[in-house]
């Protein structure tokens, strides 16, 4: 198991205490943070313009 790969299950296994474990996008998300493709500055602004910004369809 990689490093990253292993940040990931430790993330996962917190977040599962709570009874939200993560999903594939989420896991996909913290790979690209921890791979520097995308910051996780850039990560926590596109979840919040995704949540806080009303949708149109």
């Amino acid at each position: 198991m990689s490093q990253n790969e292993r940040i990931i299950e430790n993330v996962n296994a917190t977040m599962a205490m709570e009874n939200m474990p993560l999903e594939n996008e989420d896991r996909g998300r913290i790979l690209e943070c921890l791979e520097g493709r995308i910051s996780f500055q850039e990560a926590v602004e596109a979840l919040v313009n995704k949540y806080t910004h009303k949708q149109v369809f």
